[in-house]
């Protein structure tokens, strides 16, 4: 089957549950399939695990912890997961910071939503050119 046919998968930890769905409709209508969805550390740590995405669209600030959590242990388990942070709190320390602990992108909610999308499918191709500190 061609790669073409086959929906990227995406999880998204954010926790916020309006910009969670919202973020859903918008991928689901590019045939962007949505695996699952999270607000907190645990739960996307769990998620992820549990439906192995080829990407995770990750918060910075989740319920009770940071998406930096979610993106050690993601990455510890299971390297080849792409991460596109998707956050307001995107200042240049935060940029930095994701970046080095591998995140592929950081687009900032407020100026870059309408991105969002042409990212995630850049993500899912291993060995995208995409720019970390976007």
């Amino acid at each position: 089957m061609s790669q073409s046919l086959v929906p990227v998968k995406v999880f998204l930890a954010d926790d916020s549950v309006p910009i969670r769905d919202r973020v859903a409709a918008m991928l689901e209508a590019s045939a962007i399939a949505v695996v699952g969805q999270a607000g907190t550390p645990q739960a996307s740590i769990d998620g992820i695990l549990a439906t192995s995405p080829d990407v995770v669209v990750l918060d910075v600030q989740l319920e009770g912890g940071q998406g930096l959590e979610v993106l050690r242990a993601i990455r510890q388990a299971t390297p080849v997961v792409a991460f596109v942070v998707f956050s307001s709190n995107s200042g240049p320390a935060y940029r930095k910071r994701y970046a080095a602990e591998g995140a592929e992108v950081f687009l900032d909610k407020s100026t870059e939503f309408d991105q969002l999308v042409d990212v995630v499918k850049k993500a899912s191709r291993p060995g995208s050119a995409l720019i970390s500190a976007h």
